[in-house]
């Protein structure tokens, strides 16, 4: 109990004497200063007048010394000297023989040179601690300036945090909007396709021996591009709906969709000659059916564009780049492409071909973008014309790696 009562006391004293020291430390008046050294000298006398009063001796040169050292410490250099002066005076004229004289001599000098040392002492101590509270005052405002930036840069971080939700937010309605709309205008353009193919069909049949073949050329022409139109209509939808469905990601083996996506694409090529290489492929995590859309799209672009070759090669193998992610690929020895007009290989209906040398719409490479996208990883591509194309595409290997790379920035 006693030391919790003595705690609280030594805590008030501290801050007291820390308080008052800061009080004076701030005057910077001479008139306060210089009176502070004469006030200190005379209360030193009359404490030592008094313990006199009371048989107390040789106590007067320890009292002016301590009024020396609080008047170099609080008031500076010149009310120091005043008060070393003073002190001195005082000294030989009430303490020393002759009583009441200022009669200096000889053996009167140490007691001046206690004081003047004193004094120095103090004033190296007091230089010293005005220094490093100099330091530290200034380092205060520097971690206050520092501070303050940082709470602006918070505030501003913040700021654009809230308004990136809010366009984020808005860009997801947008991309919801666009796809719904997307899908809607494709499904309703279906119905009025199909009359035109059939009816173009009908006319074909039952007028086909009243047309010349001029006019038989013009019926043909608009079947084609009607069937094409439709191609496409389909192929939107599909990729559309990528971005509508849900993913429900596994423990895919990437070996297992290349097998598949080679048996599906071979019955399409029979007859041709094609040199398949299936290198060792990992097990990655994904949603399987994307993935495996992923792969048949791009092993149906080798094929196609590898028609004119005799043999066609065609790669499919990987790349591990770290522990967390594999980047897959598939290579072959056809067409190939400009480099500089890479960019345009993964948006919609963008091709770099004739439909005349190779059919297509134009979807396949960005459903494999939108796909690989959605899986926190990329797709480039590398190319040179009539000297083949490589595609590569990146995929976490775990479930870890796949939800850090889902939440990056």
């Amino acid at each position: 109990m006693t030391e919790l009562a003595e705690g609280p006391t030594h805590i008030g004293v501290r801050r007291s004497l820390t308080y008052w020291n800061q009080e004076f430390q701030r005057i910077h008046s001479p008139i306060l200063r210089y009176g502070f050294s004469v006030v200190s000298v005379a209360i030193a006398l009359g404490a030592s007048f008094a313990l006199q009063r009371y048989q107390f001796r040789d106590v007067e040169l320890p009292l002016l010394t301590v009024a020396v050292a609080f008047t170099t410490w609080y008031a500076g250099a010149g009310p120091s000297v005043l008060a070393v002066l003073l002190s001195s005076v005082s000294f030989d004229y009430f303490f020393l023989e002759p009583y009441y004289s200022l009669d200096i001599s000889a053996r009167d000098l140490p007691y001046f040179f206690i004081f003047v040392g004193w004094a120095a002492i103090v004033a190296s101590f007091s230089a010293v601690r005005r220094r490093i509270e100099d330091n530290l005052r200034q380092t205060r405002d520097n971690l206050q300036v520092e501070v303050e930036q940082r709470r602006h840069r918070e505030e501003e971080i913040r700021q654009l945090n809230r308004e990136l939700g809010k366009r984020a937010l808005e860009l997801e309605a947008s991309n919801k909007e666009l796809e719904s709309f997307a899908y809607s205008v494709s499904h309703d353009l279906r119905a009025p396709l199909r009359h035109m193919v059939g009816y173009s069909e009908l006319l074909q049949r039952q007028a086909s021996s009243l047309l010349d073949e001029k006019s038989q050329r013009f019926i043909r022409t608009i079947l084609d591009s009607a069937k094409r139109m439709g191609n496409l209509i389909d192929d939107l939808l599909a990729f559309s709906r990528i971005g509508r469905a849900e993913t429900r990601k596994t423990q895919v083996d990437l070996a297992q969709l290349a097998e598949e996506a080679v048996a599906e694409i071979g019955q399409d090529a029979k007859g041709r000659d094609i040199a398949w290489k299936i290198g060792a492929l990992p097990v990655c995590y994904g949603d399987r059916a994307m993935l495996r859309l992923v792969v048949v799209n791009l092993v149906s672009n080798a094929v196609k564009f590898t028609r004119m070759r005799r043999p066609a090669e065609i790669e499919i193998g990987c790349v591990d780049r770290d522990e967390k992610e594999v980047e897959v690929f598939v290579r072959d020895n056809g067409a190939g492409f400009d480099m500089q007009y890479v960019d345009k290989l993964f948006g919609v209906f963008q091709r770099l071909h004739l439909p005349e040398q190779f059919e297509g719409t134009g979807i396949g490479l960005a459903t494999v973008q939108r796909i690989i996208h959605r899986h926190g990883g990329k797709v480039r591509g590398e190319g040179a014309v009539d000297q083949g194309a490589t595609f590569y595409f990146s995929l976490p290997k775990t479930q870890d790696a796949a939800e850090r790379t889902a939440n990056a920035p």
